[in-house]
């Protein structure tokens, strides 16, 4: 039996990138030959087309008309276009947070059986929170099963762990589809940004936020005898260039936005990926499953939330003291002066990945969840 589940989600490509959008992209590809048609409801600032045939499924686009601390708000269309796509769904699969989705579902009081990933806890607005609270709960009671994304973050998110909702809630990795991913390299890039083919280098892939740590690899740059490539744009770029500067830090490569045949060559051909992300904003780190994907040994910061889940310490690579400079240094070196070390870390990188965040290994899990509700 085929079941049709409507993904909802704040914002979806091609209007926004990000690890959420990544995650829902990923669950689509997944169950796609397990007999789930997937549609994701979005908003946008400029839906038109309101709707797009993508390859993971279709995309319906309400009107985002404001997006105040990175909640998009709809406005009445956006609820009507809510209900239309629900009346065609047998699975409603929402992605905390956002608490627009909270009233979408409110409104529409469907019927319809409904899940919720927990992608992250809301860190950041603590007063809006607080305002937020009782719609977010009465949300969270309302859901047949919530979805943690790791086994530590079902333990120390004092939502998940609330005595209200805890027995709603599983553990069903983000992870990867290797099939998703292009099959060809843009080795340019090593031209583009200076980089040495053949020479062994350390990477970061991601937005340049607040939490994800860089000034830490900043100040660890100049202990380490090899290039590091920042791949990214974001808020934070701008202070970290001056604090590159300012540290004498001459072995970073700042290489802005890269497609992803760039990102292949640049993941295939480094000595390790770097994630040193210290609050728990981070709440998973999809880049990691990206390299352990490809071989690489990793290296995150213990910070509570799946980055140590994906990464395991001292077996696919390190996990350090978040926000110390001379341990990610030292991590770093590590990895650069023995190679047999990184080649093993590597390897068991991937062999966690095919065992629990690959495309087959997540597709199963959430095929098993729709139907499992749906028969509920």
């Amino acid at each position: 039996m085929n079941l049709s589940v409507l993904q909802v989600y704040r914002t979806y490509f091609p209007d926004s990138l990000g690890g959420v959008q990544e995650a829902i992209r990923q669950i689509a590809i997944s169950t796609a030959g397990l007999g789930i048609q997937t549609r994701i409801f979005t908003l946008s600032p400029n839906p038109v087309p309101a709707t797009i045939i993508r390859p993971e499924g279709m995309v319906l686009r309400a009107r985002s008309w404001a997006a105040p601390s990175s909640c998009d708000l709809g406005g009445w269309s956006a609820f009507r276009q809510f209900s239309k796509a629900c009346s065609k769904s047998n699975v409603i699969h929402y992605h905390f947070p956002w608490p627009f989705a909270d009233a979408l579902h409110a409104v529409a009081q469907t019927r319809i059986p409904a899940v919720m990933t927990y992608q992250s806890d809301v860190i950041r607005q603590k007063a809006l929170g607080k305002l937020y609270a009782p719609l977010m709960w009465r949300t969270l009671r309302s859901m047949r099963v919530i979805v943690a994304t790791s086994p530590a973050y079902a333990c120390t998110s004092p939502v998940l762990s609330h005595p209200s909702i805890r027995e709603k809630v599983r553990v069903i990795p983000n992870g990867i589809s290797e099939q998703s991913y292009p099959m060809q390299v843009d080795k340019e890039i090593f031209k583009r940004i200076g980089l040495a083919p053949g020479k062994p280098h350390f990477l970061f892939i991601g937005m340049l936020r607040y939490y994800k740590g860089l000034h830490t690899l900043v100040q660890a740059a100049r202990h380490v005898n090899a290039k590091i490539v920042i791949a990214g744009s974001g808020p934070e770029e701008a202070n970290l260039k001056k604090l590159a500067s300012q540290t004498g830090a001459r072995n970073l490569i700042f290489a802005g936005q890269i497609s992803d045949a760039e990102k292949v060559a640049l993941l295939q051909s480094c000595r390790a990926l770097v994630l040193p992300s210290h609050l728990r904003s981070e709440a998973f780190g999809m880049v990691l499953v990206e390299a352990a994907m490809f071989a690489r040994p990793l290296i995150s910061c213990e910070i509570g939330t799946g980055t140590s889940y994906v990464n395991a310490h001292e077996e696919t690579g390190f996990v350090i003291k978040p926000e110390s400079a001379a341990a990610l240094a030292q991590a770093m070196n590590t990895l650069l002066t023995d190679d047999a070390l990184a080649t093993r870390m590597g390897l068991a990188a991937r062999t966690r990945y095919e065992k629990l965040f690959s495309g087959a290994a997540l597709g199963q899990a959430y095929a098993k969840l729709f139907r499992e509700v749906m028969a509920g």
